[in-house]
């Protein structure tokens, strides 16, 4: 059978446009911090990857900065806030709004994970 090659080229690149989230500021406040996440390139992908990964071939040893990673999420995800924060702002977030905005960023190491459980040695 032969493959089928596709015919609509949009369905090859990212979305152009930015999905918005809310979040709490607070368990107990109605008020919200939205947030405009967008979707990463594959090579974005592979950047946010290359950043937090630190090899030692000395000793062939590695070792994950997530610290790292969440700097260059932070910096190349994030289209923009309301209200308006900096990157700078963005990581001076309380832990109870930063855990939030962990969920909602595109995760580099899921597509790892997924491909080590295909279960096809690769």
């Amino acid at each position: 059978m032969e493959s089928k090659i596709v015919s609509d080229k949009t369905k090859l690149f990212i979305a152009s446009n930015s999905e918005c989230h809310e979040i709490k500021v607070s368990p107990d406040s109605d008020e919200v911090l939205k947030v405009w996440i967008k979707e990463p390139t594959w090579l974005q992908v592979e950047q946010a990857l290359s950043s937090v990964m630190n090899i030692d071939s000395a000793s062939q040893s590695m070792d994950i900065d997530l610290n790292k990673m969440y700097r260059f999420m932070v910096k190349n995800f994030i289209d923009k806030t309301e209200p308006s924060l900096s990157a700078t702002d963005l990581l001076r977030l309380t832990p109870y709004i930063g855990n939030q905005l962990k969920e909602i960023l595109p995760n580099p190491f899921l597509d790892i994970i997924e491909e080590g459980d295909t279960g096809n040695g690769n």
